[in-house]
């Protein structure tokens, strides 16, 4: 993983990659429907940022992509970390 962040409560958010453009967000994505076989559930796309929910193995996490930032994957509890740490290191093996 490049680096992790942790929130107040601590979940965690797992950057991806903190340089990338919007195709590689759409090569992300596909990764993650064809190999993770994930079913995003809700996606929140403004100009600078998008958020694309999605559950794996159970647990609800984020995909979330920002022009300045780049991608990461996170949750908004701390009992999800474990998806959040092993959907990140399963990304960056494929992505890098």
């Amino acid at each position: 993983m490049s680096y992790q962040l942790t929130n107040f409560s601590g979940a965690v958010e797992a950057v991806i990659d903190d340089n990338c453009g919007i195709s590689k967000f759409h090569n992300i994505v596909h990764i993650m429907l064809q190999e993770l076989k994930v079913k995003f559930l809700a996606k929140e796309d403004d100009s600078d940022t998008v958020d694309w929910h999605f559950k794996y193995k159970g647990r609800p996490l984020t995909l979330h992509y920002n022009i300045y930032n780049g991608v990461s994957v996170f949750t908004q509890h701390s009992k999800n970390n474990s998806a959040v740490n092993e959907v990140a290191k399963y990304l960056e093996s494929k992505t890098f």
